[in-house]
């Protein structure tokens, strides 16, 4: 499909407007170019009508619950409506909560304080850190990485099956991976976990904002996804799900907001009546703001429509596929093969470069962000990238571990607000750049790659 195709194609959308779309950056070589964001898997522009939903709110905003004062009593409607926005953005079930956290990372580490005891969980090593590491304190098996959907499905099976069955479980999954793009086979694990007695978490983050995601639907326990990932700003993010293990849980901060009732005791301690809502777990003065703008996102997504933006993403994915596919030096990284179904998340190597050195050329010399290292998934990397020799390159490689080889990787990614343009320079960029080599010298400065001066 080409491009003129795709702009006349009604069932395709254009670009989303967002933050940064127009800034310009310097290039080494002299002048400037507006700046290509394909960063999107870390963190995704504001969308445009998110940031002026909420500088419309701004002016009027005021501490939530309790407060007898006009704004106060609005900015509760707000923030509790927003609750609601998710929900229905989730299709959650009735009896779900919904909380508000600061991030993925910190609804899963919620989420896990709020563990039942003796619980065992269940974790592919594939999972980004956020979903990998909460588990500490928990009985934790993790599980080989997957080279397809039914394997992972069977894999998970397995492993339930050898499970001790007199404690409760739970199963971490993602729905998309943030190295490969990747979907998931999240109703089938779910299936495969409920057939065992356990639960299942979804580690939405790539996932949310680029596919519909609907708990009822794909039958999950909880969700977890970051309002930055999802075209909010920085700062918020959601855990929604069964109320149970929340509620018997001990707040996950104690503090003003969390408790119903606090009295002294004769013996002069205190005893603690704690919310069975979601306020239970949001402590403290709540992100007032954070949560008015993901409920923001959620509902310009939604009505934008998932089947437009979903239409738009696959030519995207298409232009950047095909495009590295005519550079025999590159190899794209995959789990599940090059026919599996994947949101806008590409990682590669180039022969003969470190990924430090590729990146910091094609943001110095052609005004393009994207990522390089091990994307918080050093298990996943290593198992994609461990029986490949690196080239070290002319600077930027991360130090080994003893007795391992260095390895990074390239990430491209790219969603709603990414104009054509972008994905063109980028692909003609890494022709140009394997064909001629970088044009700038570079160094390494902290850890990274930077041009000389």
């Amino acid at each position: 499909m080409s491009v003129s195709t795709v702009a006349a194609d009604q069932s395709v959308c254009a670009p989303l407007p967002v933050l940064g779309r127009d800034v310009s950056v310097p290039l080494v070589t002299g002048g400037e170019v507006t700046y290509a964001a394909l960063d999107y898997a870390a963190s995704a522009p504001a969308l445009q009508r998110v940031w002026d939903d909420v500088a419309a709110y701004a002016p009027y905003y005021g501490s939530v619950h309790r407060g007898a004062g006009y704004l106060s009593q609005l900015s509760t409607d707000l923030f509790e409506n927003a609750r609601v926005t998710v929900a229905e953005f989730l299709d959650c079930r009735e009896d779900d909560q919904v909380v508000f956290t600061r991030s993925t990372t910190d609804s899963l580490n919620l989420l896990a304080a709020a563990l039942p005891a003796e619980c065992q969980v269940f974790v592919f090593e594939t999972e980004h850190h956020a979903s990998l590491l909460p588990w500490q304190d928990a009985r934790v098996t993790y599980l080989d990485a997957p080279r397809g959907p039914g394997e992972a499905v069977a894999i998970l099976e397995r492993a339930l099956a050898g499970r001790d069955p007199r404690g409760p479980a739970l199963v971490c999954v993602t729905g998309a991976s943030n190295v490969t793009g990747e979907l998931w086979p999240v109703r089938e694990l779910a299936a495969a976990a409920h057939a065992h007695d356990a639960r299942i978490v979804l580690d939405a983050a790539q996932l949310a904002p680029h596919r519909p995601v609907s708990v009822r639907d794909l039958d999950v326990d909880w969700v977890a996804f970051s309002g930055h990932k999802l075209y909010a700003p920085f700062g918020s993010g959601v855990l929604a799900g069964r109320s149970d293990w929340l509620r018997e849980a001990e707040p996950y901060l104690a503090g003003g907001g969390a408790s119903r009732k606090v009295a002294r005791r004769a013996d002069g301690g205190v005893d603690v009546e704690w919310h069975e809502s979601a306020a239970r777990h949001e402590a403290g003065s709540p992100n007032v703001i954070g949560a008015y703008s993901i409920a923001a996102a959620c509902k310009a997504l939604t009505e934008e429509g998932f089947e437009r933006i979903v239409s738009r993403e696959r030519h995207l994915i298409r232009t950047v596929r095909e495009g590295l596919a005519e550079v025999p030096a590159v190899r794209v990284l995959s789990l599940f093969g090059d026919d599996a179904p994947r949101v806008g998340v590409i990682s590669f190597v180039v022969e003969g470069w470190n990924s430090s050195h590729f990146a910091a050329a094609l943001s110095a010399e052609y005004g393009i962000g994207v990522r390089d290292g091990l994307f918080c998934a050093h298990p996943l990397l290593r198992t994609l990238l461990g029986s490949d020799p690196q080239t070290q390159g002319e600077c930027g490689a991360p130090e080994a571990a003893p007795g391992e080889k260095s390895l990074n990787a390239i990430r491209v990614s790219f969603g709603a607000g990414t104009p054509d343009e972008h994905v063109e320079r980028f692909v003609r960029a890494v022709k140009e750049l394997v064909r001629d080599g970088a044009q700038w010298r570079y160094r390494t400065e902290g850890g990274r790659c930077v041009p000389a001066v």
